[in-house]
């Protein structure tokens, strides 16, 4: 699937995206993130909140590419195991879809270092919603 993603975008920019590497239509992601210092807790290793971030990405694009730009994924539950520490340098956010539903579906995740260690996995309930109701909520919400 081709889609059009501002790598500029400020979200995406925080959390430190360098490339979309593949969505793929069967309901695959796969993402590649620069950790930064910045981002690190003592001993230099990632605090958590961005890898659960990442991979809750990874997730997210799948469900777009499985169900197409019209919908939001918005994560229902989120559960995330972490096996070792994530440092500053390259990571690898994969997503894909486990089951699907019309309009909650299960999703699983991983976060790998370049040579190939699992470094944390995922799994999310994602709720389908429309994403023009989203919108058009988030607007009415700021005003």
């Amino acid at each position: 699937m081709t889609q059009a993603f501002d790598l500029q975008d400020p979200l995406y920019k925080m959390m430190g995206l360098a490339r979309i590497v593949e969505m793929n239509p069967e309901g695959r992601a796969t993402l590649e993130y620069h950790a930064r210092e910045e981002m690190c807790h003592s001993g230099g290793v990632v605090q958590g909140g961005f890898i659960s971030g990442w991979i809750d990405a990874a997730m997210a694009h799948a469900a777009i590419a499985r169900n197409g730009p019209d919908i939001t994924p918005m994560s229902l539950e989120l559960k995330v195991s972490f096996f070792a520490p994530a440092r500053p340098g390259l990571v690898i956010a994969e997503g894909w879809v486990e089951r699907h539903g019309k309009r909650t579906s299960f999703y699983e995740g991983h976060l790998k270092s370049p040579d190939g260690t699992v470094l944390a996995k995922a799994t999310s309930t994602i709720l389908l919603a429309d994403r023009a109701r989203v919108e058009d909520a988030s607007k009415k919400a700021r005003s």
